[in-house]
């Protein structure tokens, strides 16, 4: 297979204290305002979408970013490996810079995409790398701490991202929600440069294109027929067959070639090592159940609980607040209690919010329902940090960069499967259900109603979710007889809370899983010395 060889090899300098308070400043900037940007710019859609038309085309301002910045992690972290953290963490920053200001130039949708999918190159390389640099600089007790630092980062982008964005929208103009990216991003580049120390170049790099290629198409064929399928074309259509076909003969490529070259783009020798399969199973499973799950709660805040669109914003706050403080309190106890009892209570914890999330019914207050969220952030911050840290300590450094991003790939994957593996298990018993006890109080509606009875009928048989929209939008029920109305509501409130419960069971059953392999995990040692070496 074709590889790119040049002279360079990593050596690790000395790195001196000042570097290094610079250096965790330029890495907290950095991955703030990049973790920020999807909460920001979700905030802006509506504005944006007013202004450059193409609302069809809105969720690919998601899928285009998801897309690519998926796809590059585990190449960004192999790279990192072999070239060396500055070269590939300032490139990451450059890019994403860059892609910045196209998208705040972008004059239609289409621009705006294809500049999205280019800002996600550089988004996809910079979110290890924080991670990555901070496994060089720390082991033991200060890397644990660090860990639960940085990632607790994720859960603030989240608190204060939709404020962000609504305050950029309302007082400036949805061109400064990527603007913004330009300063900040400029000080964090400044910074890491001055903090991060450079390689020299004495030895042969063989960078495996083989690998990129056949992953980066496998991957983004099986993200894009799991993002499609269902919702732009069916299951068993060509587009999405042939897609599912394009990402097995692709990935099964893949494996061959990472087997045979030197230095693979995800070793395959890595699945040999018990741990680090079980650690990204953990991960994976975790969040099929969790980041899909949790794509309905705000559907049920505010389609069965009551809560108002106005503060669909702020729905998910409670939760991120208690995975920051947990992700915090976990860095810190971890090495008193040890990695495998702290995944082990986190994921349990996860599991008891699953099962408080799956008792919920009509009747569930807010404050209930928010109770029940925070369960679930208090063992997610348990976890997340803690998976990262564990492969960490348990792989030498010159893997560093190749294991950490590995996990947050397998994590980005499981997300993106949960998503569409739960939304199928809804929309299929949605549609069950509503056959079930709509359809037989529509067929006694007068003859007058047959136009409105044959639209419900094909949104039961076609879009189930959609018809749930009218518990988000009470003016879509004003507009029809109240007698239909009183009718229609109790039972679409029925229908959806049925549906979420299994939703939530099944979300349960994959986390159930993800904690059944730590039951295989052996005692993780966390070194107590500390190195003062940082990598390039």
């Amino acid at each position: 297979m074709a590889e790119i060889s040049q002279q360079a090899t990593i050596e690790s300098p000395q790195s001196k204290e000042a570097n290094r308070g610079w250096l965790i400043a330029g890495l907290i900037i950095a991955m703030l305002f990049a973790a920020l940007e999807g909460t920001i710019v979700g905030t802006a859609m509506p504005r944006i979408v007013g202004d450059l038309g193409g609302l069809s085309l809105m969720t690919w301002l998601t899928t285009a970013y998801m897309l690519t910045s998926t796809t590059i992690v585990p190449i960004a972290g192999k790279l990192a490996d072999l070239m060396g953290r500055k070269a590939i963490y300032i490139t990451g920053l450059v890019i994403f810079m860059i892609g910045s200001a196209m998208c705040g130039l972008a004059q239609d949708m289409t621009q705006l995409i294809i500049f999205r999918a280019f800002q996600g190159l550089g988004g996809g390389i910079m979110m290890p790398m924080a991670m990555i640099i901070i496994g060089d600089l720390f082991v033991g007790k200060e890397r644990a701490k660090w860990q639960g630092v940085f990632g607790a980062l994720y859960g603030i982008s989240s608190v204060i991202g939709p404020q962000v964005g609504g305050w950029i929208v309302d007082y400036w103009d949805w061109h400064w929600v990527f603007y913004i990216n330009l300063p900040v991003g400029i000080v964090a580049t400044i910074l890491i440069a001055k903090g991060l120390k450079s390689h020299k170049a004495t030895g042969p790099v063989k960078i495996d294109v083989g690998g990129i290629f056949t992953m980066v198409i496998g991957v983004v064929s099986l993200l894009l027929a799991l993002t499609l399928g269902g919702v732009d074309y069916d299951w068993d259509s060509w587009q999405i067959l042939g897609m599912f076909a394009l990402a097995f003969v692709s990935l099964s490529a893949f494996l061959v070639i990472e087997s045979k070259v030197e230095e693979p783009i995800l070793p395959m020798h890595l699945f040999k090592n018990k741990l680090f399969t079980l650690l990204n199973g953990i991960g994976f499973f975790m969040s099929v159940g969790m980041f899909g799950a949790i794509m309905f709660v705000p559907l049920f805040m505010q389609g069965v609980v009551g809560v108002s669109a106005t503060k669909s914003g702020t729905i998910m706050t409670p939760m991120m607040i208690t995975m920051i403080v947990s992700s915090i309190i976990g860095g810190r106890i971890v090495y008193k209690i040890g990695v495998k009892a702290q995944i082990v209570t986190g994921m349990i914890i996860i599991a008891i919010g699953f099962g408080f999330m799956t008792t919920m019914t009509e009747t569930t207050t807010q404050l209930v329902a928010t109770l029940y969220m925070m369960v679930m952030g208090l063992g997610m911050g348990l976890v997340m940090p803690t998976i990262t840290l564990a492969l960490q300590e348990s792989f030498p450094k010159n893997q560093l960069g190749v294991v950490t991003s590995s996990s947050q790939f397998f994590r980005q994957i499981g997300g993106t499967f949960g998503m569409t593996v739960l939304g199928a298990i809804m929309n299929h018993h949605s549609t069950k259900t509503l056959s079930d006890q709509l359809l037989p109080h529509l067929e006694k509606l007068p003859a007058g109603a047959s136009q409105l009875t044959a639209h419900f009928k094909k949104m039961v048989e076609t879009d189930p979710q959609g018809l749930y929209s009218g518990l988000l939008n009470p003016d879509m029920f004003r507009q029809m007889p109240a007698q239909v109305a009183d009718m229609i509501v109790p039972i679409l409130k029925d229908a959806l809370v049925s549906s979420l419960h299994q939703v939530f069971l099944y979300g349960l059953i994959f986390v159930v899983v993800g904690a059944m392999f730590t039951l295989f995990l052996k005692r993780i040692r966390l070194s107590e010395k500390r190195e003062d070496k940082q990598a390039a």
